[in-house]
């Protein structure tokens, strides 16, 4: 159902989307956890517009906002152009969603990081 829920959140995004799209230069820590707590946020928000994830807070407005300047900052310092962006995207959505237990286990640090973006 996940698998579902990502594909509905991301499919804008991903559309058309190079499967061999690769970053300008490797992602540090930071992009990839920014890329990550991105796809979450994305994830759960589908998961309230659905009537789930009711345990975290609304994801609708605050989850996009970050999505959108994360997105923005990776490739504005990484150079990767928006495909690229988009498969990274793909695959932590995908890792996220094969197991419900890593979404679980990635938001408490993602609300960290989204509380501290002052967003």
């Amino acid at each position: 159902m996940i698998r579902i829920l990502t594909t509905i959140a991301l499919s804008a995004l991903l559309a058309g989307t190079p499967a061999l799209a690769q970053p300008a230069q490797p992602l540090s820590l930071e992009h990839r956890t920014a890329l990550r707590c991105s796809a979450a946020f994305a994830i759960v928000a589908t998961l309230q517009q659905q009537g789930g994830a009711k345990e975290y807070p609304a994801m609708a407005e605050r989850g996009r906002e970050y999505f959108v300047r994360a997105n923005a900052r990776v490739m504005e310092e990484t150079g990767m152009d928006r495909a690229a962006v988009s498969a990274q995207l793909k695959a932590e959505a995908q890792d996220l969603a094969g197991d419900p237990a890593r979404l679980e286990a990635v938001m408490p640090a993602c609300l960290l990081l989204l509380n501290s973006s002052g967003i």
